[in-house]
């Protein structure tokens, strides 16, 4: 039994709320159960020099905390003066999985940057933040189309992404914070709406996997991407 009750291959409960932020491109604050992330999507007309003069975009991802988006608080990472290791892991994930989604040359020479801020964490705070970053990037995109900023839209499809794992050694759907803390093998898995992968994150939390258990979560992932999917476009 897991400790919320959900059947082995069911997702909490998602909901998507566009147009959240009144200055910005493209918004939504995502609710995946009890992790909530306010996600923002930014047009700026440059591209990061490496970029400059070929005509190609670029699109990147920004990641945060609340202090309070946890069971106790925890400092700001600005009066650190640096941010830490995993936020920075997180941020580069996150905008490498969206740029999957995207034909850069048809986005032309801009860049686009989403801001993933966790209002409130209950476990799988990136795989919130990917899937509702894409929908406040492809409004940033609908706002550059009907502007007349860009004439072909240059998504390639919708990404989306959702942790599985082994819980009490059985292959299990979205975990929770309870679930992930005492998961024997943590899994994220990042997805375009046709099945491709873009990334796979897996990994022994104290126990080994099989192929088969691999299997089973991706098989999972499909599942939960699928429906997330769905969600995506019912928002938009």
């Amino acid at each position: 039994m897991r400790p919320s009750g959900r059947n082995l291959d069911e997702m909490r409960v998602v909901s998507i709320e566009t147009g959240v932020m009144r200055h910005a491109e493209g918004s939504c604050l995502i609710k995946m159960g009890n992790t909530h992330v306010l996600c923002t999507a930014s047009v700026e007309d440059r591209t990061p020099p490496f970029l400059k003069n070929t005509g190609v975009g670029w699109v990147t991802a920004e990641y945060g905390m609340l202090p309070r988006a946890t069971n106790k608080r925890n400092r700001r990472e600005a009066a650190t003066g640096k941010q830490g290791g995993r936020t920075i892991e997180i941020q580069r994930l996150i905008g490498r999985s969206l740029r999957a989604g995207i034909d850069r040359s048809a986005l032309g020479e801009r860049q686009i940057t989403v801001d993933c801020d966790v209002i409130q964490a209950d476990g799988g705070t990136r795989c919130a933040s990917i899937t509702g970053g894409w929908v406040a990037l492809e409004l940033a995109i609908r706002t550059l189309m009907k502007s007349g900023a860009i004439a072909t839209n240059p998504i390639v499809g919708n990404v989306a992404a959702v942790s599985c794992g082994l819980y009490a050694g059985q292959p299990v759907l979205d975990l929770d914070y309870d679930e992930d803390s005492a998961a024997g093998v943590d899994g994220n898995f990042i997805l375009l709406d046709d099945g491709r992968m873009i990334e796979v994150q897996m990994s022994g939390e104290g126990s080994v996997f099989s192929r088969t258990d691999m299997d089973a979560m991706l098989a999972l992932a499909a599942k939960g991407v699928d429906e997330l999917v769905a969600a995506q476009k019912a928002a938009l």
